[in-house]
């Protein structure tokens, strides 16, 4: 597994196919700043929330220049119908074969009620408009995390989530 990502580093770039199949690169959006997440399954309680608090922020965080990107190991089909379902209005990327979380350190141990295993391990990488890693963050949690987020990406004063 690689290391966690801190700031000042290089992102890992990656092209990922999007819920419509059409593929996206990281390098489509250098020049800005983009919010690269990592979550475990789509249309699952916690995943849900995260996404939808994404959603409900992405206005205000588009308005303070930054963009989102939700990536996950799920095939295309099933992020199409959790994108449609919840009206998800940023790109969800497919991450099948999870290189691309492995490269980001967000695939990895994880513990759950006593059983250990490998998956992925829910993270946000902030990436500068120069590719840099602005902020990583691991093991988030998915209620509260964007609030938390813009907190630390000091976007309080920006205005209210779904401004």
């Amino acid at each position: 597994m690689a290391e966690k990502l801190t700031a000042g580093d290089t992102a890992p770039g990656f092209t990922l196919k999007d819920a419509t199949g059409a593929d996206v690169s990281l390098s489509d959006f250098r020049g800005r700043n983009t919010i690269v997440y990592f979550y475990p399954a789509a249309a699952t309680p916690g995943c849900t929330k995260q996404a939808c608090d994404f959603r409900d922020s992405l206005a205000s965080l588009q308005a303070a220049g930054y963009e989102v990107l939700g990536i996950s190991p799920d095939p295309v089909g099933k992020l199409a119908s959790f994108s449609d379902a919840e009206g998800l209005t940023f790109p969800l990327l497919s991450d099948e074969d999870h290189a691309v979380a492995e490269a980001y350190a967000a695939w990895g141990e994880k513990k759950n009620y006593g059983r250990t295993y490998e998956g992925l391990i829910r993270s946000t990488v902030v990436v500068d408009e120069d590719g840099k890693v602005a902020v990583a963050q691991y093991n988030v949690r998915a209620t509260g995390h964007v609030a938390k987020l813009r907190k630390d990406l000091k976007l309080e004063e920006v205005g209210q989530p779904g401004a």
